[in-house]
Formats: C-alpha cells, structure tokens, sequence
C-alpha cells in the first residue's frame, strides 16, 4: 500500500482534495486539474510550489479550510458542542458564521440576535453578518435600519453590507436612494461587484442603455488590471458578459 499502509494512504487524497479546491476557487482550473486527477501526489506537490509557495499574493488569498469543506457538519457539530461545553459570544458568533455559511440562515438568525446584549448590543460583525441573513430571509425592511447603523464606517462602504443594503432599497420600494447607493459604489477600476448589480439594477428598470454601458465600461477595464485584481474579479466580468448577451442589440444606440 501506498506510503507504507495506515494513516500515510490518505495523505495523497487529503492533498489531492485541497490542491482541487484551491484552484477552483482560484479560476485556475483549466491549467491544473488534469494534472491533480492524473498524477495526484506528485501533480500536488507541482501544484503547491508553483500555486502557492511561490505565489506572492498569497497573503491575500483566503485561507481555506480543507476539513469544513469536505465534511462542513462536522465542523458544525464541533461547534456546536464547544458552544454546549462554553457558552461565551464567542462561541456563539463562530457557530451563527458556521450556519450562515452552510445555508442555515434560520439558525444562524437566532445566534446572532441573542448575542446582540449587553457589551455586545452594538457588535459589528453581528449586525453585519445579520445584514447577510435578513437579505437571505428577504427581510429587506430589516436590513434597512441595520445598514444605517453601520453607514459610518469607513469598511462599509466596500463591503457586502453596502450592495445589500442598496438592493434592499429597491426591494422596499426606494428606488431613487437605491440608485444614490449604488452610484456611491461606482468607480474606474474597482467595485467590479457593485457595478454589475447596478447594471442588474438598470436592468430591471428597464434602462437598457445605461446597463449596457456599465457593463461594457467593466470589461474595457478588465486588461488594465493587474493578474491578482483579474482574477479576483473574474466572476463579475463572466456575469457582466452574460448579462450583455441578454440586452436586445436594437435599443442600444
């Protein structure tokens, strides 16, 4: 057997798991999995040193825990149990995070708003991952306020918080502070997530036109990045694509 049987058989496969998450979540897919499914070990090791290892960005890649993926109830009921064990905000907080992740957005809701007591009624992260949550819960009316209380912040105006906010205006009814918020998240070179759901946006107000620029003035943009600001970026430049697709060719003039 493979290492010597015991134990050392599965390091192959737990290596072999992680190199095929981090280049899918990294878009280098096309380049390396034919490699990672042919030649698991060594295509790994490959893998590691010229992905990784050598990659001076990588401080700016999150880091990805293997284990929560391949078995995410798991590391739940981990959670779970330390919280039963210690019950401090903490632990609260770390579980919430793990049950908004995994889609148990009803669970992790109920964390997060009795954990908003005492020292903790003003939290941030709590009030904006809860921002995440009630957006899921189409709660758009609860999103509002909790956005407001965070507006301030230096952070938020970058943050998913924002665009949700933004999108909750609409969904409420407020589409000219909609618009404004939307229009706060708009620059050259930057906001590439913001800029495609204002272009969804225009979309649906039926302004073609405008949705076809902002689409288009992404994708100019695009080759003017850096490799690590294209890659990072590359859903939204796939989407803002499809999207033009879409737009009837005749009203853009």
């Amino acid at each position: 057997m493979l290492f010597g049987g015991g134990g050392f058989y599965y390091i192959p496969l737990i290596l072999t798991a992680f190199c095929v998450i981090h280049c899918l979540r990294r878009g280098t897919q096309q380049k390396w999995l034919w490699i990672l499914i042919f030649l698991p070990f060594i295509g790994s090791l490959i893998y590691i040193y010229s992905e990784i290892l050598t990659n001076r960005s990588i401080m700016r890649v999150p880091k990805i825990d293997v284990g929560a993926v391949l078995n995410p109830g798991g590391k739940i009921k981990k959670l779970e149990d330390e919280l039963r064990f210690t019950d401090t905000f903490a632990n609260k907080i770390k579980l919430a995070d793990a049950y908004l992740a995994a889609g148990y957005t009803d669970k992790a809701v109920e964390l997060y708003t009795t954990s908003l007591t005492g020292a903790f009624a003003e939290n941030e992260h709590v009030l904006a991952q809860l921002i995440v949550a009630y957006f899921e819960q189409q709660r758009y009316d609860e999103v509002i306020p909790i956005a407001k209380k965070l507006y301030k912040l230096p952070q938020f105006a970058r943050s998913k918080g924002h665009i949700l906010y933004a999108m909750s205006l609409e969904y409420t009814g407020q589409t000219e502070q909609a618009e404004a918020e939307f229009k706060a998240m708009k620059g050259r070179y930057s906001y590439f997530e913001p800029r495609y759901q204002y272009g969804l946006f225009l979309v649906r107000a039926g302004r073609n036109n405008d949705a076809y620029q902002i689409f288009t003035d992404m994708l100019d943009e695009q080759p003017h990045l850096s490799a690590v600001e294209r890659k990072s970026n590359r859903v939204w430049f796939a989407r803002a694509k499809d999207e033009l697709k879409k737009l009837p060719v005749n009203k853009m003039v």
